[in-house]
């Protein structure tokens, strides 16, 4: 598998170099130099496959030889060991429930797959320890960090906003401990990202440190995500469904990115609905013709408070030579605070079942694409639920509250003690952190 930049089409480096170096020197993204659609067979046999088959089927097309295909269906066995289902709740209307994994979101698909990708190349070559740099707005810090606890020759530092995230998922955040370390930075999600990004930018940096990120602007992340968009298309047509719509929550985009990846490797969708809360930059774009990234703003949707989307620039470039097309492919839709409790509420009522705050801004986005497409009776809709309601107890009401059941790992969470290390939004104070730790 060979990959380019956004920034630089002519550059051409092999996966395992993307893997570990997360962004190019040129600060642009990582994408395929080809991406292969996936054969007929593959197609016509998809109902008689597991997830973890598929899964196998789609890495493997892929990522072509980058590691041997025994190798390739281990890790794949062992990091998705768990289900993806899409649940009826309406004539047309499935939710997928993404959260069974050990963090309780939809995050586990990516940080279990890299993280065994990246212990894997470890074994092989030995070298330097390896320094992992995330940033979260919530989900993406817990699920790395359970991905990689324990993980030899591999240290985490997870950069994530002070007092922006919910409570459950700050103890997943900083309550690991070993090899995980948490930064609690006086900012917002962009500000965690755009440290980061300065940090793979830095030469002092990357001479004494092997620095990678575990974030969706590794393409390592991005991968594995589109597996559950076909597994979740196979079990549609196990039920006789042909004609689909994703309603994808989007913050950074890495999800709706991941499904529009797994269209060009041939997935039918009709439609992919860019569902966001109040920092509607891209639902914007789609309107418009203007892209506008400005500072982000604080919802109960935390996860997706994003500004300024970094995995857009992925989706930019795939559709470049053909705007027409994202703009039929894609329709973008934003949804205030007190839309989303509605939802969360009708819902409820609806179907007797708990939306989180994101999960319930793709579920609206649904409802409205549906009442402004009255003639497409018969379309499924598929709205993504990226996590566990019970990750966000401060957004529902008592009667709500009480119908979440809380599972086993959050229970044993509370009691821990909490480790964060607080951080200004200082470059400098970032790096002397890093770099204090280097021989640690």
């Amino acid at each position: 598998m060979l990959l380019y930049s956004t920034n630089d089409h002519a550059l051409r480096v092999p996966f395992r170099e993307a893997l570990f170096n997360s962004l190019p020197a040129d600060r642009g993204l990582y994408l395929p130099v080809t991406i292969p659609r996936l054969p007929a067979a593959f197609w016509a046999g998809l109902t008689e496959l597991s997830l973890p088959q598929i899964a196998y089927e789609m890495a493997r097309a892929l990522l072509q030889n980058a590691l041997p295909a025994a190798v390739l269906r281990g890790i794949i066995d062992e990091a998705f060991d768990f289900p993806a289902p899409a649940v009826p709740l309406g004539p047309d209307t499935y939710v997928l429930e993404l959260f069974h994994g050990p963090s309780l979101a939809f995050k586990d698909f990516g940080a279990r797959f890299m993280s065994r990708l990246m212990g894997y190349y470890l074994r092989q070559e030995g070298g330097r320890p390896l320094d992992v740099l995330v940033a979260t707005s919530g989900d993406t810090g817990g699920a790395v960090a359970l991905g990689f606890l324990g993980v030899p020759g591999v240290r985490v530092t997870i950069l994530y906003p002070r007092g922006k995230v919910s409570p459950i998922q700050q103890q997943q955040l900083t309550t690991n401990g070993q090899n995980i370390r948490a930064l609690a930075v006086g900012g917002t999600f962009d500000d965690c990202q755009a440290l980061v990004k300065q940090a793979f930018a830095d030469a002092e940096l990357n001479r004494q440190l092997r620095l990678t990120s575990a974030n969706s602007i590794n393409i390592a992340r991005l991968i594995p995500q589109t597996f559950y968009y076909v597994g979740a298309y196979a079990q549609l047509l196990r039920q006789g469904r042909r004609e689909v719509v994703f309603s994808v929550p989007s913050g950074n985009f890495g999800n709706l990115g991941a499904g529009l990846l797994a269209w060009k490797m041939g997935l039918p969708v009709r439609q992919f609905l860019a569902a966001t809360n109040a920092n509607d930059v891209v639902p914007a774009f789609l309107r418009s013709g203007v892209y506008q990234p400005r500072p982000s703003v604080a919802t109960l949707s935390n996860a997706m408070d994003v500004g300024n989307p970094s995995n857009w620039a992925r989706i930019a470039d795939w559709f470049r030579d053909e705007p027409e097309v994202l703009s039929r492919l894609v329709t973008g839709y934003s949804f205030s605070d007190e839309q989303t409790r509605a939802a969360i509420r009708q819902a409820f009522e609806q179907y007797g079942y708990v939306l989180c705050p994101h999960t319930a801004i793709a579920w609206r986005a649904w409802q409205q694409w549906q009442q402004e497409h009255p003639q497409a009776d018969g379309v499924a809709g598929v709205f993504l639920a990226t996590a566990h309601p019970c990750k966000f107890p401060e957004v529902f009401d008592s009667e709500v509250a009480a119908r979440i059941e809380v599972p086993a790992q959050v229970r044993e969470l509370a009691g821990r003690p909490r480790q964060a290390t607080p951080l200004p939004v200082d470059f400098k104070a970032l790096k002397a952190y890093l770099l204090a730790g280097a021989g640690g």
